[in-house]
């Protein structure tokens, strides 16, 4: 792949990543949509874009992916909605990343892979970054949004470990976003009694783009340059992601980037910077 094309598709993908957030913020904190149907919505628009794709591509529907992987995938999507009825774009961003790389990491260590003392140091960073974070004071974040999100990252690490190996990233993804919407489809309906369920025009409007375009056609174009990156390089690139979203989040949602979320991001990504970097020197060429 061309080295301008790749630069150019990477960083698309990881503008979508972003936009994953500020779209889901900026529908429950600006229309009238609740976090399950935004959830539910945005899986079927998903699952729907990427069978398009599959079905362009193949000529026939994906037959692939996993009902665990697909609880996997509605337990990220579902925290990650609630989570953002709470936090700022930025911080929602921040606690996903950390919480992902940690489950991902720790998976490692679980599996027997070593820690040099600079991996060490920088998980001690990592984690006193996000215990600064999220200590009571005035610019903590809501501790039940916090943890939703937290577990909304862990769910991902999950699903993304499940992934590994599975065949076609395309097809995969699309056959789990069909089955985490049907199983979505199932909160919404348990909620329409309720009076819990709420949808507008453009609420649905944002989930609808946060499901085709930012999810679905975002991770057409990461696994499309995926294989062309090294790994450490993959690694790194994502921690744009948070720093994207903070920007994003004050440009267009008028949030304020407080000095604590400067210096927690600093230390949270720094941290796991120094594990990944660290991880992929210490392999053989």
């Amino acid at each position: 792949m061309a080295y301008a094309r790749l630069i150019f598709l990477t960083s698309l993908a990881m503008l979508a990543f972003a936009g994953n957030s500020l779209l889901c913020r900026l529908a429950l904190t600006g229309t009238a949509i609740d976090a399950v149907s935004f959830t539910a919505i945005r899986l079927a628009a998903g699952a729907a874009a990427l069978c398009l794709i599959v079905l362009v591509r193949r000529r026939k529907l994906p037959g692939k992916g996993s009902w665990p992987s697909a609880c996997a995938l509605l337990a990220y999507a579902a925290c990650f909605s609630w989570a953002y009825t709470q936090l700022s774009a930025a911080t929602g961003a921040l606690l996903l990343f950390a919480a992902v790389q940690a489950t991902m990491i720790g998976y490692g260590i679980r599996k027997g892979e070593p820690l040099s003392r600079m991996q060490i140091a920088g998980l001690m960073l990592a984690g006193g970054g996000l215990v600064a974070l999220l200590l009571p004071g005035l610019a903590s974040p809501p501790m039940a949004g916090a943890l939703l999100m937290l577990s909304a990252g862990a769910a991902w690490g999950i699903y993304s470990l499940r992934g590994k190996g599975a065949g076609d990233p395309t097809q995969v993804t699309a056959g789990n976003f069909m089955r985490a919407a049907l199983a979505a489809a199932g909160l919404v309906l348990a909620a329409i009694p309720l009076g819990r369920a709420s949808v507008d025009m453009a609420g649905l409007g944002y989930a609808v783009l946060s499901g085709a375009v930012t999810s679905g056609l975002g991770y057409v174009v990461w696994y499309s340059v995926l294989p062309s990156l090294r790994a450490v390089s993959a690694a790194s690139v994502q921690l744009s992601v948070p720093a994207l979203a903070a920007l994003g989040g004050a440009m267009l949602l008028g949030e304020t980037i407080t000095l604590r979320l400067l210096l927690s991001s600093a230390a949270i990504l720094g941290g796991i910077a120094l594990v990944i970097l660290q991880q992929y020197a210490s392999r053989p060429n």
